[in-house]
């Protein structure tokens, strides 16, 4: 069985990332075979906050070459988008980034 710190890979850090905190939204990059549930459940386990909706997006990895010859692929990725209930408090991590 996978414990929450499986699922949940790391915070995504971007400019439309941090702007969505304001709204209670925080995206996160997480497993790519975790479901919405699984996800929710982690991060109310890991953060102590009472999930709403949870929004998932596959990130295929593009290709990429150095020079003539393809070099591979980036790896591909999954990110979750995760609300919060209007009572619920904030995720203390990306409290100073904004």
């Amino acid at each position: 069985m996978k414990t929450a710190y499986d699922i949940i890979i790391k915070p995504v850090i971007t400019e439309q990332s941090m702007s969505m905190t304001e709204l209670k939204r925080y995206t996160f990059e997480v497993a790519r075979d975790a479901n919405k549930v699984e996800i929710a459940r982690a991060v109310e386990e890991i953060f102590g906050v009472k999930v709403v909706k949870v929004n998932t997006i596959n990130m295929y990895g593009k290709e990429k070459r150095v020079g003539r010859y393809p070099a591979g692929r980036r790896s591909a990725r999954k990110k979750a988008m995760v609300t919060l209930s209007d009572d619920s408090k904030t995720i203390e991590f990306f409290e100073g980034m904004v």
